[in-house]
């Protein structure tokens, strides 16, 4: 080989040498950056899907406050008939730990992509028919039924929901801000409120014979909107690499609800702990309070409405705060603040109520969710995946939320409304009841592991 050609041959070497040594560098920014255009496009998904979800739940506990028992159950008295219709509500709890198994199971064997799209579905078809219902006038004892079958169903959908947002989520996330990208899941609930609480309070202003007779209606069936929606943005996500690595390996032939009862039971126990006192706290100021301030203290439905607005608008910075600081500071710490406001506090709760000042009340609703609840609701959604290894996280997390959800949220309404009337309107035994939940929830937290900042289980 003549010396002109090896120079040629070591000159064609070194620019191809340099081209790979400037590629690099681009292949790996442009890697990250399609990493963070992914993480946003998962984020974004889950927070609309979720606030569409929480959106449909929300609006069927109002109406079950101020108008199912006068459609649904009008021969009853005013007692019997909120309870039943607080009845209706608690049978949406009490599906919601059947959709974390069914949902949670073929979630962590499937992938969490797919049911997100099938439990969106399940919600917005429950609620959008909940709109069409004929009243017990119509079709007598068969309005109740159905009107029971389709929170049961809507029970289902967002048993399965909450976990797979959430985990898309957090399983996306850097280590180091699993608790915020957790917390900014948790604002569907907030936002869902709001956007009930908005549709709720224009159709109230219709003359209350329109209202009574299909103005009620509107916000159930504008659902099947946000329906079509969600399910456009939720098919543009991936999985998380995370689960695609796990469900790659070779696992136990079990079913995931039988290894976690079998050999994660102090977790799930943990987990159902950690959700109890702040679903019983945000039931009583919400669904109950509602009841409590029109019914026990003959104000206006818009004095609560109003109250609820401004306690979701403050969430709508407080729950991400709160999940940023659990970042920092730890899961733990912030859960313990939680119940010990909702202590100190449960007392002087209806004391400001009884003012019948809206203002204070609306004040109080607002201070008393965001410390009493938002406090533990945006670490909640990273501390529970935290817990459960990637090919259980789904089952876990749902059924652990789920069933906490169902033992203290659906029961709530029902306790209270017995409690005040066992007491004699009195409410310091709705007060006992907030923390005797506090301090299950304390001792939950005690006992977890703190797991912020590090590496989520595979």
């Amino acid at each position: 080989m003549s010396l002109r050609t090896k120079l040629n041959s070591l000159l064609s070497a070194g620019v191809m040498m340099g081209n790979i040594s400037q590629s690099l560098p681009l292949d790996v920014e442009q890697s990250t950056k399609t990493e963070a255009t992914e993480r946003r496009r998962v984020l974004i998904a889950s927070v609309v899907g979720s606030v569409f979800e929480w959106y449909d739940f929300i609006i069927y506990g109002i109406a079950s406050a101020l108008i199912f028992n006068t459609l649904f159950f009008p021969n009853s008295t005013p007692l019997v008939g909120t309870i039943a219709a607080f009845g209706t509500y608690a049978a949406g709890y009490a599906a919601r730990p059947l959709g974390g198994i069914v949902f949670g199971h073929f979630g962590d064997r499937l992938g969490r992509k797919a049911m997100l799209s099938l439990t969106l579905m399940i919600m917005g078809v429950g609620t959008f028919l909940v709109g069409c219902l004929p009243t017990f006038t119509q079709i007598g004892i068969w309005a109740p039924i159905l009107l029971i079958a389709l929170r049961f169903l809507q029970g289902l959908g967002i048993g399965g929901e909450w976990a797979g947002s959430v985990l898309m989520a957090v399983e996306h996330a850097p280590s180091n801000r699993r608790g915020l990208y957790g917390s900014l899941v948790q604002l569907g609930y907030p936002i869902g409120v709001i956007a009930a609480t908005a549709a709720f309070s224009l159709v109230g202003m219709l003359p209350k014979e329109d209202f009574l007779s299909w103005g009620w209606r509107l916000p159930f069936l504008i659902s099947i909107f946000f329906t079509g929606a969600g399910l456009y943005i939720r098919n543009r996500v991936s999985e998380s690499a995370i689960f695609q690595r796990a469900s790659q390996e070779p696992h136990p032939e079990k079913i995931p609800l039988v290894e976690i009862l079998t050999q994660h039971r102090r977790s799930f126990l943990i987990a159902i702990g950690l959700k109890v006192s702040e679903i019983s706290w945000v039931s009583v100021l919400t669904i109950f309070g509602l009841s409590y301030v029109t019914v026990n203290l003959g104000l206006p439905r818009s004095v609560i409405l109003n109250g609820m607005l401004c306690a979701a608008a403050l969430e709508l910075v407080t729950i991400p705060l709160f999940g940023l600081l659990s970042d920092i500071y730890g899961r733990k710490k912030l859960f313990i603040a939680g119940c010990v406001f909702t202590i100190l506090f449960a007392f002087p709760l209806f004391q400001l109520l009884d003012t019948r000042d809206p203002m204070i009340i609306a004040g109080t609703i607002a201070i008393a969710v965001s410390f009493g609840q938002g406090i533990m609701f945006g670490p909640e959604a990273a501390w529970m995946s935290e817990l459960f290894q990637t090919r259980l996280r789904y089952s876990g997390a749902s059924l652990g939320f789920q069933l906490g959800g169902a033992i203290s949220g659906g029961l709530t309404p029902i306790i209270t409304a017995l409690l005040i009337s066992w007491a004699g309107g009195l409410t310091w035994s709705v007060s006992v009841y907030l923390i005797c939940t506090a301090c299950i929830t304390l001792v939950a937290a005690s006992m977890a592991p703190e797991t912020a900042g590090k590496s989520l289980k595979e």
